[in-house]
């Protein structure tokens, strides 16, 4: 799994040929968050809610970032706010396109693609933060002793996917190691392990809690290194995404379909084994490795990649917000409707709103 690369390609020809010249929506700008206090959604001591659909559509084939949502199927907690779910499966468009064009009411999405989609004036915003921190990291063969640390990429071969903000991320942290960002790339075009193990590449990005584990379950492992252990910006990979507009006009519904959501991931996050049972059994056809399931859905426990006892699930941080995007901005990655590069640095906390979590933001 590797969703963001493809999805993104996807979103940004889109964005190219079709530009969605959509009002922006509005955010909170109490204290720069994106954050204000909402109404609560239903209890049981509320009257039943009135039925509604919500449309969700994927960002790749069903795995372990969509848990959450399974576990709040199955376990009934979107029947309980009201909310009659209906997956969309992924195909060929980007998730953040269908939303911005109406086509989903929700959708799975990235940082970076709702940062792209929105410059360029597409009516999205992140709604969602399952995980406090990404799951991206540099990869490379294990055996590879000659590979210590991200100075040793100098002069190495990259397999990539082509888009825009894998070089500045990839100089960025090697230079911050102490090495000079130069580097080979080519297109990827097997799986991530088989293309380092082949020395078709020399380092590739992975997706730790699905492609690592993967690689682990072949017997061809990978040597990580951590964006973040080397200064790189935290990023959402994944979140939420929603149109103003449909926020604007279903405000209730996003709030009851939030705290089911919110509620799907808190036990996923809890009960690790159960809601991998729960995603296998409802993808018997796409998911043919339990151990892959399992395995990723407990390290994403035991990695920390939930929100912690002192934090919602679900709620974004201005601060990630302003980081990451202050590293899309200043490397001229984000583009206009036009497919102008932005001259002016975007309010971030427009980009996102935690106003619909249960309670508001915390």
């Amino acid at each position: 799994m590797h969703s963001r690369l493809p999805r993104l390609l996807a979103l940004l020809v889109a964005l190219l040929l079709a530009p969605l010249l959509l009002t922006a929506c509005g955010s909170s700008d109490d204290d720069g968050s994106g954050t204000t206090a909402a109404a609560g959604s239903t209890t049981a001591a509320d009257a039943p809610p009135q039925e509604a659909e919500v449309t969700v559509a994927l960002d790749w084939t069903p795995n372990t970032n969509h848990t959450g949502v399974y576990v709040a199927e199955a376990q009934g907690f979107y029947a309980r706010q009201g909310i009659k779910l209906k997956l969309i499966p992924y195909a060929s468009t980007a998730p953040e396109q269908l939303v911005g064009a109406g086509k989903a009411d929700v959708g799975f999405g990235y940082q970076a693609g709702i940062a792209y989609a929105r410059a360029a004036g597409s009516d999205v915003v992140g709604i969602f933060a399952p995980f406090v921190r990404g799951a991206y990291a540099i990869t490379v063969a294990a055996d590879r002793d000659d590979i210590a640390s991200p100075r040793d990429l100098d002069g190495k071969t990259y397999a990539g996917f082509g888009t825009p903000d894998e070089g500045p991320e990839l100089r960025y942290v090697i230079q911050q190691d102490g090495g000079r960002g130069d580097f080979k790339s080519v297109a990827l075009s097997t799986a991530a392990y088989d293309a380092v193990y082949a020395r078709r590449a020399d380092f590739t990005i992975s997706v730790l809690t699905w492609e690592g584990v993967q690689a682990r379950l072949v017997d061809k492992p990978f040597k990580s290194f951590d964006l973040e252990q080397y200064g790189f910006p935290r990023q959402y990979s994944t979140e939420l995404v929603a149109s103003g507009r449909w926020l604007a006009a279903n405000g209730d519904v996003a709030r009851r379909f939030l705290a089911a959501t919110q509620e799907g991931y808190a036990y996923a996050a809890a009960h690790p084994d159960e809601a991998a049972s729960i995603l296998l059994a409802a993808n018997r056809q796409a998911l043919k490795d339990p151990a892959l399931v399992e395995q990723s859905q407990q390290l994403l426990t035991d990695g920390g990649y939930f929100a912690d006892d002192t934090t919602q699930i679900g709620v974004q941080d201005g601060e990630v917000w302003r980081r990451y995007g202050e590293f899309l901005y200043s490397n001229g990655l984000l583009a206009d409707g036009d497919g102008k590069k932005l001259t002016a640095e975007p309010d971030w906390s427009a980009y996102f709103t935690n106003d619909y979590l249960p309670g508001g933001a915390q």
